[in-house]
């Protein structure tokens, strides 16, 4: 029992501040980890810079940053739950600032329907789950049982978010284009898992260590494929336009083109129909044109 009580201590000691000349090893890549995620947490300010001078959320959704919200809340209140980890409580508390700046702004120039679901996501998860967590960890669970019941939901939910880009790596695979994963976030990303999971590693904490495990693992898949996919393949770097809505469709569809190249070969056969016509009337002026001389096509 003394043994578990100086290990219990000393996994204490190690997560507490942000620098401990006793723990050095912990104290930097609690650090660095903070200074990596921040780097993340700040990664979609260009998007709502754009949203903020246009004035609309243009279509995208704004659930990944409710999930944050939600993820960075659990992690605070875990670090208080656990006491002494000053790493973590630092980066969310950050984040959760960051994440609710950028939900006000979706909220603010959204469009209604957008703005209901989004208003609806927010108190479902970040408000009633939030709540239903927290109450049941501090009223319903015995203290010294509560880090490792908080901890689970923690661990739970980070696994969760680490496999939800799975659906991006499905895309760059059946598009063989990496346009929608770009390389810096993965890399970033990775590097977040690697700096929380030594972290963990040297305090002790399997409820941070775990879950970087898989981040590290996605990361690392999402890089491999963006050096395989980087560049088109060569026999698409060539495209023939087609002349019609329907032809435009059809080729779209054997080449499985991303939803944005179909919406754009959509629009190009009409604005391609112009220069057809302008040279016909050209034509038909240097040749004289039967209209102007009143003689009845046949």
């Amino acid at each position: 029992m003394p043994v578990q009580c100086a290990h219990k201590q000393a996994s204490t000691a190690m997560a507490g501040g942000l620098f401990s000349m006793e723990h050095p090893w912990a104290s930097a890549f609690g650090i660095l980890g903070n200074i990596v995620s921040f780097l993340v947490f700040l990664a979609p300010v260009p998007t709502f810079l754009r949203v903020y001078r246009k004035k609309s959320t243009e279509g995208f959704s704004c659930v990944p940053y409710v999930v944050a919200l939600f993820s960075c809340t659990l992690w605070i209140l875990y670090a208080l739950v656990k006491t002494n980890s000053s790493p973590l409580l630092t980066i969310n508390a950050f984040g959760c600032a960051v994440e609710s700046v950028y939900i006000v702004l979706y909220l603010a120039y959204a469009p209604r329907a957008a703005r209901l679901r989004a208003l609806a996501s927010v108190l479902l998860l970040d408000v009633a789950a939030f709540s239903l967590v927290a109450g049941v960890t501090l009223l319903l669970v015995a203290e010294p049982n509560r880090v490792k019941v908080l901890g689970s939901v923690c661990l739970a939910f980070s696994m969760a978010v680490f496999v939800a880009p799975m659906s991006v790596i499905f895309v760059v695979i059946r598009t063989k284009s990496a346009e929608f994963m770009p390389f810096s976030l993965s890399f970033f990303l990775t590097l977040s898992a690697v700096a929380w999971f030594f972290y963990g590693l040297f305090t002790h904490d399997l409820y941070v260590t775990l879950p970087n495990v898989g981040g590290f693992f996605f990361g690392c898949i999402q890089m491999v494929l963006y050096c395989c996919y980087r560049k088109p393949k060569a026999a698409a770097s060539v495209v023939i336009l087609p002349t019609t809505a329907a032809t435009a469709a059809a080729q779209a569809a054997e080449m499985e083109l991303p939803l944005a190249a179909l919406d754009a070969a959509a629009v190009l056969p009409v604005l391609a129909d112009l220069p057809v016509l302008a040279d016909l009337q050209k034509l038909e002026e240097a040749m004289g044109s039967p209209r102007k001389a009143g003689i009845k096509a046949i």
